[in-house]
């Protein structure tokens, strides 16, 4: 039948993975979308035989202990944002730095840092800190579009910073190790977020009218009550935080077990504050319901479409585009970056990278490129996908609750200097690797 079209089942393949772009580009759901293009072409290709491998691949997603992970940490994540933690986090630091240049813009980062790493939702932490940070930036005179840029950047660090559900995903889906990954992501992340801070303090020194400073009675606090504020705040979360990481990394616990930790350690923190209500873990339960489910779909959906689409072949074609052009290791990781970019458009993180990551993933061996390596620089890539125009994620999500005079312009101009620094992060890992893969190295051999 498929001779009668013309078409061989490496052929078929690519065009199902048209077919999926252009459904998407319509707004169909992407993981049943997914799932119905890989039993119709399976079925089409393989007969009645595509069942049994459904259920099969079905399966092994569910039995997989990696992926029990998110759940866990977007619980956590979820916890810290409705027990009021992040409020009494910003003013900690606020008023710690007080007498830098842009301090609020500062803090607003160093706070974003910090929960990005208890979780890694970008919509939450952009629009929570688009409640709280935004609002007191205008209120004290800052610049409108510096203060979007750093909230609309300082919200998609979860992406990067560990413990990233990104990272466990790609983890998953390129069978590489976790915590190799999370070490990996830590310093870059870290190297993002201190470009961020860098050219918020050096722009608001060079042009102090973008950020007023504040008044002296804010920044003339006894040395005791920010000792005391931070105490109460700044460290109970970062020793958290810290915990979490340092079990994965030091192979105490697997990230699961970290994960279920650190679900566990949110809940006691939310009650020493007395901000945990009933009613706010039960929500916190649903949301993370709703977020496990939509992954999980995903993860069903893209395995089902992946797995025909290697049965059919469909990665053959490409990989012998990709080798006709006699790329440089160089030139191909243009090549993949520039695609992640391109797709970050239309497409969410998940599907780039249960999709079209694996596309790319055998390729490495020809170039000799690290897939851990390789990993860190999507995740630094994917950070593009919710700041650059026209689709950005991030300032939709802040036009979403900024007061009306912030026009959607003003945000998407706040964010381009920080999506110039996104592609400098990406050139400093280029040029010098070791950022992210010294560690891994230090740690596991």
């Amino acid at each position: 039948m498929l001779a009668s079209w013309g078409l061989g089942n490496p052929e078929l393949g690519v065009v199902m993975l048209g077919l999926f772009v252009v459904f998407i580009m319509f707004g169909f759901p992407i993981a049943f979308t997914l799932m119905a293009l890989g039993f119709g072409f399976g079925y089409f290709a393989m007969g009645d035989i595509v069942f049994a491998l459904v259920v099969q691949r079905a399966y092994s997603v569910m039995t997989n202990d990696t992926l029990v992970a998110i759940p866990l940490f977007v619980f956590m994540g979820y916890i810290i944002e409705r027990a009021n933690i992040l409020d009494r986090l910003f003013y900690s630091i606020q008023i710690a730095i007080g007498g830098l240049p842009g301090s609020l813009a500062v803090a607003t980062l160093l706070t974003c840092a910090l929960f990005a790493t208890a979780t890694g939702i970008v919509g939450a932490v952009v629009t929570l800190m688009g409640l709280l940070a935004f609002p007191a930036m205008l209120k004290a005179g800052y610049d409108v579009r510096l203060s979007a840029g750093v909230v609309c950047a300082g919200g998609c660090l979860g992406i990067l910073i560990p413990p990233s559900v990104m990272l466990i995903l790609y983890g998953a889906t390129a069978g590489v190790s976790v915590p190799k990954l999370y070490a990996g992501a830590l310093f870059p992340g870290l190297m993002l977020a201190g470009l961020y801070m860098s050219y918020v303090i050096i722009r608001c020194a060079i042009n102090p009218s973008l950020a007023p400073r504040l008044p002296e009675e804010e920044r003339k606090v006894p040395v005791s009550k920010i000792f005391l504020s931070l105490a109460t705040s700044f460290f109970p979360l970062a020793l958290l935080i810290l915990s979490v990481l340092g079990a994965i990394f030091f192979g105490i616990a697997t990230p699961t077990e970290a994960a279920a930790v650190g679900a566990l350690g949110s809940i006691l923190l939310a009650l020493a504050y007395r901000s945990l209500s009933f009613g706010k873990l039960r929500e916190s339960v649903i949301l993370t319901a709703r977020t496990s489910a939509m992954v999980c779909w995903l993860f069903v959906g893209s395995f089902i479409f992946s797995s025909i689409f290697a049965f059919l072949g469909g990665h053959q074609p490409i990989e012998n585009f990709v080798t006709a052009l006699n790329l440089s290791p160089f030139w191909f990781l243009i090549l993949t970056q520039v695609i992640i970019f391109v797709l970050g458009w239309p497409l969410e993180w998940t599907e780039i990278v249960v999709i079209f990551v694996p596309i790319f993933l055998p390729l490495l061996d020809n170039f000799g490129i690290d897939p851990i390596f390789f990993g860190i620089l999507i995740a630094l890539n994917i950070q593009t996908s919710f700041l650059s125009p026209p689709v950005a994620m991030a300032p939709f999500y802040l036009k979403g609750i900024a007061p009306p005079h912030v026009s959607i312009n003003d945000i998407f101009a706040g964010v381009m200097p920080f999506l110039f620094l996104v592609v400098v992060a990406m050139v400093m890992f280029y040029i010098f690797p070791g950022i992210g893969l010294w560690l891994p190295r230090y740690l596991y051999g």
